[in-house]
């Protein structure tokens, strides 16, 4: 029988398949293992990015193999979907879906994250979706900057009843997960150490990251050439699903696209891998390295 990795009373085997393929979860949707803002920010001020619209391509799809010890776990598939202006403020929505791989044993772990943000990258709305046998629960995120808080709203997807509601003080611009994504291809050529607050499981905490702009070069499977990448680590302050919190990295095209190629989470057995396996983005292919054959 499959199992959920809902469930808090599985044994150890399956309780560390499920935190493994957790945090990847996690880790590949934001290839930074958390939702996070930009700084001490008062809320009514939007963060600057030097972005543009050859950064955020609409209908953009990512598809992402997630790996533990050369063993395919799961993956995760994160798209672009929509851009839409009102009030004289633009703004995207996204979607992720995370997906463990049928046959595994004990895991079952499917979650869906829905995500508005605001052109300069702040998070504005979001929803996430985690199946548990044959229901699924909600959580939604309702940021509200001018009254400096967050609702928070759990419910079972497709009821009325409201299962609980909570509210968290906000004291700068936040992001979700799924935001924090499409933020840190904004930064990782500026060459900066960032401090950032961040909200994990409807907690508030920290986590900091080095865009060190350090080039080099990484293979993937899904092209025969070396890729050329830009390197940045960091280090979440936090506890975030399923109890884990520690360093990480990544590597991102080093191209205006900034797409995310590979990230690594440790964890207590080892490291995680999450890889580049397909790409829907026109006019787009991961930049060859300098030399690569």
């Amino acid at each position: 029988m499959t199992r959920s990795c809902s469930a808090g009373d599985r044994p150890g085997p399956f309780r560390r398949l499920c935190m493994l393929f957790g945090a990847a979860a996690v880790l590949a949707t934001v290839f930074i293992p958390a939702a996070a803002s930009l700084g001490e920010l008062p809320a009514s001020r939007p963060v600057a990015f030097s972005g543009s619209d050859s950064l955020f391509q609409i209908g953009e799809e990512l598809t992402y193999n997630v790996s533990y010890s050369h063993i395919d776990i799961g993956q995760v598939r994160i798209k672009l979907v929509d851009k839409t202006s009102a009030n004289g403020r633009t703004s995207y929505k996204a979607m992720a879906y995370i997906d463990s791989y049928k046959g595994l044993p004990f895991v079952d772990l499917h979650s869906i994250y829905e995500d508005a943000f605001d052109a300069s990258v702040y998070s504005v709305w979001f929803r996430s979706r985690l199946k548990e046998d044959q229901a699924w629960r909600s959580f939604v995120y309702q940021f509200d900057y001018g009254r400096h808080v967050m609702s928070i709203e759990q419910r079972m997807w497709g009821a009325e009843t409201l299962i609980s509601r909570d509210s968290l003080r906000l004291d700068t611009l936040y992001q979700d997960g799924l935001s924090l994504f499409y933020l840190a291809r904004t930064l990782v050529m500026d060459h900066q150490h960032a401090m950032i607050p961040v909200v994990v499981n409807e907690r508030k905490g920290n986590t900091t990251i080095d865009f060190t702009v350090e080039h080099t070069a990484e293979e993937i499977d899904a092209v025969d050439y070396p890729v050329d990448v830009v390197h940045f680590t960091g280090e979440a302050g936090f506890v975030g699903i399923l109890g884990l919190t520690g360093g990480f990295e990544g590597w991102f095209s080093n191209d205006a696209a900034r797409v995310p190629i590979i990230a690594k989470m440790k964890v207590i057995l080892g490291s995680v891998r999450i890889e580049l396996l397909s790409w829907k983005r026109e006019g787009w292919s991961p930049p060859r390295a300098q030399g690569g054959k």
